[in-house]
């Protein structure tokens, strides 16, 4: 998750900016950069880290700047992918979050014009448009601009001569802070509270100009806007975590977003054969550790149902005692961080016994990402919390494209069938967002589970792993001791354990094992066990047989 900061005001900008972009590192960061309006706008940018480049930053003496740490998703982390970036007049400067989905065919327009751009990123391309539409008003430059791409952003821009910095935002998040005689503008609130308590969140498709005596908020057809600013009552350290009461939650929240970040593009490569490229493939065999290891279980399931392939898991920390088969198969390495070291065993195990690897990572410039002959980065963003959530959403979501890529291959899936399922996948933030937004009813439900000592978790087929998970997340966060069953296995020795102090969680769902579950969840209810339900809204059958 990228970084904006923006500031203008009274103080030395470049202070004030490389202050507000230390208080966003934990969001993870790749490279940095500032531009800063002094006699002529200043421009510094580089791969790194703030502490290992800030001695090499000017002190410019300009009192307007924006900055930007870079989490690399389009073109690689390096100085020329690094943001902000500027037209080719060297008058305009640009700091954008989220991805521009048409960029392609922009910077083709752009050039065919004589634009020269100087990166491999998307973002680059809404500094050349704002060039073309510059004629003396900043901001109607940026909306004129924007209203030609395609995707999500977060962006501010400023232009030499002018004292004003413009913003906007789609779908990523845009805040102002306000001041006395200053004001400032970050992707984050933790950016403001060293100076200001004070401000307005930028809502969906708003924008607005920003100077150091105050703030013009516009709507998303352009009408100007009133609205009165928020206090924040927060600490900065509790600013870090958005808010929220500990990391975890905030990034249980981040989920919809991180979804979002995962598919937009990612979706593009798989069709492009980015990924994977045209090869022959017979067989694929799935590595990982700990949650990575329930999301490529999850991952057999999709692969050998959309592509028909031959697909087998394996834990990482296991994979190097087998002794190989002497098949090659695709060998899929699923690790969040890109530096586990028994995934990163693995990884070279199976190059020493000829197979392809393909890493699935949240990391860019991660080791794994660059031992792996192929690499599909899950773009979830930093996760700060140990126990895996929006880091484990998100690896679904690449199974799913992998699947779509190797039934695409392997013409398994007709062009139909791509389209379905890929806007099904696009569909995935709003059906998530949907079920937070009932996080009272969800905290009423799990009520009876928090005085057990013992609960069970059951599922099938692609919902098995699901319960593995649920039960792997109860045991870390509240040491509650829980495990998961494939519930036909239910018969086989733990249905003798359930009583009415052993909670059961069993997810139903409308697909080709519900009738079964349906019965599994009777013989659990026959034991006395409380039941909560995970299934369809609506489900009477299901409601009428568990108790949350």
């Amino acid at each position: 998750m990228c970084g904006i900061v923006g500031y203008v005001g009274e103080r030395m900008a470049i202070d004030v900016l490389l202050d507000g972009l230390k208080r966003l590192e934990y969001r993870g960061y790749d490279s940095v950069g500032v531009a800063i309006a002094s006699e002529e706008l200043k421009l510094f940018k580089d791969k790194g880290e703030l502490s290992k480049i800030e001695a090499q930053i000017p002190r410019w003496k300009g009192k307007m700047g924006i900055g930007h740490t870079r989490w690399a998703t389009c073109g690689r982390p390096s100085k020329n992918n690094s943001h902000p970036f500027v037209d080719c007049t060297g008058r305009i400067a640009l700091v954008h979050n989220g991805i521009i989905e048409n960029h392609l065919s922009l910077r083709k327009q752009l050039e065919d014009e004589g634009h020269v751009f100087t990166s491999e990123t998307d973002t680059e391309v809404l500094v050349h448009l704002m060039e073309r539409h510059y004629n003396g008003d900043a901001h109607a430059a940026l909306m004129a601009a924007l209203s030609q791409v395609k995707g999500t952003y977060a962006v501010a821009a400023m232009v030499e001569g002018d004292d004003r910095i413009v913003v906007s935002r789609k779908e990523n998040p845009l805040v102002i802070g306000l001041g006395v005689g200053e004001n400032m503008v970050a992707s984050d609130v933790t950016a403001l509270l060293s100076l200001t308590n004070r401000v307005l969140y930028l809502l969906e498709g708003e924008s607005a100009i920003v100077t150091a005596g105050g703030i013009t908020l516009f709507d998303a057809d352009g009408n100007k806007v009133e609205r009165e600013p928020s206090t924040v009552t927060w600490t900065v350290e509790d600013a870090e975590k958005g808010g929220f009461e500990h990391y975890m939650l905030k990034e249980i929240y981040e989920q919809p977003t991180a979804i979002h970040n995962s598919l937009l593009g990612s979706l593009d490569e798989i069709y492009a054969g980015a990924i994977i490229p045209d090869i022959e493939i017979n067989s694929v065999k799935l590595v990982a550790c700990g949650s990575s290891s329930h999301a490529a279980m999850v991952g057999k399931y999709i692969i050998e149902e959309m592509a028909r392939l031959p697909t087998t898991v394996e834990l990482a920390s296991e994979y190097r005692y087998s002794p190989g088969t002497g098949e090659s198969p695709l060998t899929i390495l699923v690790t969040q961080s890109g530096e586990t070291a028994d995934t990163l065993a693995a990884a070279r195990e199976a190059r020493q016994r000829g197979c392809r690897t393909l890493a699935v990572t949240n990391l860019v410039g991660s080791t794994i990402s660059r031992e792996a002959d192929h690499v599909f980065y899950t773009n979830a963003g930093p996760e700060i919390s140990v126990a895996a959530t929006k880091s484990y959403i998100t690896q679904l979501m690449a199974m799913y494209l992998l699947g779509l890529r190797l039934g695409t291959m392997r013409q398994t899936l007709d062009r139909a069938e791509v389209r379905s399922l890929s806007n099904e996948l696009r569909s995935m933030p709003r059906y998530v967002s949907g079920v937070l937004d009932r996080a009272s009813e969800i905290e009423e439900a799990v009520d009876m589970l928090a005085k057990a000592d013992h609960i069970f978790y059951l599922g099938r087929n692609i919902n098995y792993p699901t319960m593995l998970e649920g039960a792997l997340k109860l045991k870390e966060i509240s040491y509650i001791h829980a495990e998961g069953y494939a519930a036909g296995e239910l018969k086989h020795g733990p249905l003798a354990l359930l009583d009415a102090n052993t909670p059961v969680v069993a997810a139903c769902v409308n697909d080709h094992t519900r009738e079964k579950m349906l019965g599994n969840i009777s013989e659990v209810a026959a034991r006395d066990s409380p039941v909560l339900g995970i299934g369809v809204e609506g489900d009477r059958e299901l409601e009428a047989i568990t108790d949350a």
